[in-house]
């Protein structure tokens, strides 16, 4: 199993700038901790996930640390030109002596298909066809193309990745169509924070009748660790609720809400279908460190080949931080 920090870049209050510097100095922290991968999430046109240029995060990433690989979770292939997004993961790759892990995603919101100029319902297809497009960029000698990109025919790019393949990941909400695609080209999937066991496994099974392997699954998880379930669970419940409530502004054009942590019981009450809240509690890995133990063995005991990406859930830097040494010391060394 791979252990992972899953960044997002959250704003919950003060300078935004401290925001994202904060996301970047506990992926310092993660490569100093042995973790083996950072992965970061791609959103627009909100206040509370600052992350809408993921290439420019992993390239400060890649100077700042050793060892710790580098992906995304994921770009946004919609919104990109093959042939662009081809040479920015390349120089990403040559920048972080090829740590990179390349993540794609359809996206959706409604902000980023009216500001992009894309039909929601065309996403899908869109993310199949330029992700094959890059995959061929990327990492065949003479990549012939046909349909929309027909005129790629021989491209050349420069320069090319250190990494002989870039590991190539898809996200899905177990969509039948989306893991049929990545079975088909060897891809893994990415799954969400809110994706049960029974979904991935489900997931697994299909990919598996299909490629006749197990796919790799980057599992994204909220991640509290405290002295007691009711002290994690305290701890972790304004921070996930907070972050449905943003996302849903932020899919439906709504400003981000203003961070209180007073008004928990409120946003409680305002959790929204599009993104399920209680299904970030109930898949966390949450409690004492026995807890998140037998949590992740569990994991460990369903699921193949796992990349466990965790997302801590403080919105405090001092408690991130305090809580990823934790996981090291008292977590990592009995899973």
């Amino acid at each position: 199993m791979k252990i992972g920090l899953f960044c997002l870049a959250e704003h919950f209050e003060g300078k935004v700038h401290e925001s994202i510097m904060d996301q970047l100095r506990l992926v310092e922290l993660a490569d100093e901790l042995g973790f083996d991968e950072a992965w970061f999430g791609e959103h627009h046109f909100n206040g509370f996930s600052v992350i809408p240029d993921p290439s420019a995060m992993m390239a400060y990433a890649s100077a700042k640390t050793e060892s710790i690989r580098l992906g995304t979770a994921g770009f946004l292939a919609p919104f990109y030109h093959p042939v662009r997004l081809a040479e920015s993961i390349s120089v990403l790759d040559n920048f972080s002596n090829g740590r990179i892990n390349a993540g794609f995603a359809k996206g959706g919101f409604a902000p980023d298909t009216k500001h992009f100029n894309r039909d929601p319902d065309s996403l899908r297809n869109a993310m199949f066809e330029i992700t094959e497009a890059v995959d061929k960029l990327l990492h065949s000698k003479n990549p012939s193309f046909a349909g929309t990109y027909a005129s790629f025919k021989n491209t050349k790019l420069h320069p090319k990745p250190l990494q002989e393949r870039i590991p190539f990941f898809v996200a899905t909400f177990a969509n039948p169509d989306t893991i049929h695609f990545a079975a088909r080209h060897g891809y893994g999937l990415m799954m969400s924070q809110g994706a049960t066991i029974e979904e991935c496994k489900a997931a697994q099974e299909l990919y598996h009748s299909i490629a006749g392997m197990d796919p790799e699954i980057v599992l994204m998880r909220v991640f509290g660790v405290a002295d007691s379930f009711d002290d994690a669970y305290r701890i972790a419940g304004p921070s996930i609720d907070h972050f449905v409530k943003s996302m849903r502004a932020a899919s439906s054009e709504v400003p981000a809400p203003k961070w209180n942590r007073e008004k928990y019981d409120a946003i409680l009450n305002e959790r929204e279908t599009f993104f399920d809240g209680q299904k970030f509690f109930d898949n966390a890995i949450l409690g004492t460190p026995s807890q998140c133990i037998e949590t992740i063995k569990i994991i460990k005991k369903e699921l193949n080949n796992v990349h466990l990406i965790l997302k801590p859930s403080p919105n405090d830097f001092d408690q991130n931080y305090e809580m990823l040494v934790r996981f090291n010391t008292k977590i990592r060394p009995y899973i």
